[in-house]
């Protein structure tokens, strides 16, 4: 994995707030039997946050972190688009800047560092590098006390099966949550997420319709 961009909620905080995040994305929703497939056509596209200070400084990122300022203005969303945001402090302001209107769902909230939190990368390189080491090489190794990355996967992949709201969604969220996300929709192994980077503000595209799928535009 890289050390980039990372933090969220820990394993008590999975079960509970995947739940909050269900009710969220699941309200207002028609239930389907087993016997009668739902019939879904779901366009939901993840946005990095923006470039914080602390990825600047080469710091493990904590809930507080504010984003660099954004020049410009936002592109303009798509007529009806719904916006969801992951709770940490960066990811709303980064939401807020395409709408005032984003709500807040706690499944995406960024992966558990636990103590790294707040940390140098080269702090970590001094004083824990037999830690960091196996952290970057195993996706089932959690050396922070926090939440691993295959916990992260699977805290992921529960909120993309309990997604079934219809319509066009764009979710502010964290680099891992959406290596996470592309490890389950591409039935990856956890260890290829440190194949993948992520820029600030970067898009992923997933479109559902009896399956999630890559959606290229």
């Amino acid at each position: 994995m890289q050390p980039s961009t990372m933090y969220c909620s820990a394993a008590s905080f999975r079960s509970r707030h995947c739940c909050e995040s269900y009710q969220l994305a699941c309200s207002g929703c028609q239930s389907h039997s087993p016997e009668e497939p739902s019939l879904k056509a779901i366009r939901l596209t993840l946005i990095s946050h923006g470039l914080t200070r602390a990825q600047k400084k080469g710091q493990f990122h904590q809930a507080d972190d504010s984003i660099m300022p954004l020049n410009g203005l936002p592109p303009p969303l798509l007529p009806d688009v719904q916006v969801l945001t992951a709770p940490e402090r960066r990811a709303v302001e980064t939401a807020a800047w395409f709408s005032p209107l984003a709500k807040v769902a706690m499944a995406l909230a960024d992966c558990d560092l636990g103590h790294w939190q707040g940390l140098t990368l080269k702090q970590l390189q001094e004083e824990a590098p037999a830690e960091l080491d196996a952290w970057l090489r195993d996706p089932f190794s959690a050396p922070h006390g926090g939440e691993s990355f295959d916990q992260l996967r699977q805290r992921m992949a529960l909120w993309l099966e309990a997604f079934t709201l219809q319509g066009d969604w764009m979710a502010f969220t964290h680099p891992l949550v959406m290596r996470a996300v592309l490890m389950n929709v591409l039935d990856c192994s956890p260890a290829a997420s440190d194949r993948i980077d992520i820029l600030p503000l970067s898009r992923l595209h997933l479109s559902f319709s009896g399956r999630w799928r890559l959606r290229f535009t």
